[in-house]
């Protein structure tokens, strides 16, 4: 009796083992891909990373640093609102130097009331000096003069020194120099800034306080081509490109607009010079015509495929 059970015992054992590898074996069917990797659609194509950005006739956004450092008091504008020039776009707090203007424009008068004093002791001199040239020495005369002059001079200066406070004062609200778009708002209410820009705690440094774009909602797209594959690059009258969505199996052909003339360290990720790299690239610009169907913001990376 015991040997049949230790026989069964086995058997079963060995059932197990065998099911058991069987299904270990057996390998779940991969889910197909979310969507299809980009490939080069140009036989000798050239392969670099893209930012969307907003159309410009030269050079990139625009970054807004505050010309003076203060506390934030007012942000009127919102992220995608259109602006023209002139809008104001920040508000810092002023209470100091609306101190300094006041007391600046309070100094004029203090010396306005100098200089007439002076003046009109000047001229009671000078009249009784014409009459009897032995009433007032000629010294004092002169010395008249002179302190009249100087506090002329004291009140010029007193004119200079409000004027120069209180275009400071404009200062402490930032405006908008050209009409466009806000991109990017990198303050707050009650933040501190400087002329140095806000400090972000990504990427570890300063950053502008705004950032605007084109008045346009036309977009492009800045590449930035490896500096060993300059060389490979077509003419500019040839050249072709395709750019490709991160995340889709969209892909859209682009036009090129032009090639920035100078290479320089990339370090497109973060805009920081802080950013370690041992290349340089060489900026180019295309534009596209998006399509209503698909949603595309500044700042997106793309894959671009450079031809001709």
């Amino acid at each position: 009796m015991r040997n049949k059970i230790l026989i069964g015992l086995a058997i079963l054992g060995v059932l197990l083992g065998a099911g058991s590898a069987f299904v270990l074996r057996t390998q779940p069917k991969p889910l197909p891909p979310a969507f299809k990797p980009a490939s080069n659609p140009y036989q000798k194509g050239i392969y670099s990373n893209g930012i969307i950005e907003t159309v410009q006739a030269s050079g990139a956004n625009v970054n807004i640093y505050p010309e003076v450092s203060g506390t934030v008091t007012q942000i009127p504008v919102n992220e995608g609102q259109h602006v023209s020039a002139g809008t104001p776009l920040l508000v810092l707090d002023d209470t100091v130097q609306r101190s300094t203007t006041e007391s600046a424009k309070a100094q004029i008068g203090v010396a306005k009331a100098n200089y007439r004093n002076l003046q009109a002791q000047y001229e009671k001199l000078k009249a009784s000096w014409k009459l009897d040239q032995r009433s007032v020495s000629r010294d004092a005369l002169d010395t008249a003069e002179n302190a009249a002059i100087a506090a002329n001079a004291s009140w010029e200066l007193a004119r200079k020194q409000y004027n120069a406070a209180n275009a400071l004062l404009g200062k402490y609200v930032v405006k908008a120099l050209s009409e466009g778009t806000i991109l990017s708002i990198n303050t707050a209410v009650g933040s501190y800034v400087s002329n140095q820009g806000v400090y972000d705690t990504y990427s570890r440094g300063s950053v502008p306080v705004l950032v605007m774009g084109s008045s346009s909602s036309d977009l492009a797209v800045r590449c930035y081509v490896d500096e060993i594959l300059i060389q490979r690059l077509p003419d500019p009258s040839r050249i072709s490109a395709r750019m490709f969505i991160r995340g889709s199996d969209i892909n859209l052909p682009l036009k090129f607009v032009r090639i920035q003339p100078n290479v320089s360290p990339k370090i497109q990720l973060s805009s920081q010079r802080t950013e370690r790299v041992d290349v340089r690239v060489l900026p180019m610009v295309f534009s596209f015509e998006k399509p209503k169907n698909i949603t595309l913001y500044p700042g997106q990376l793309v894959d671009v495929y450079i031809g001709g």
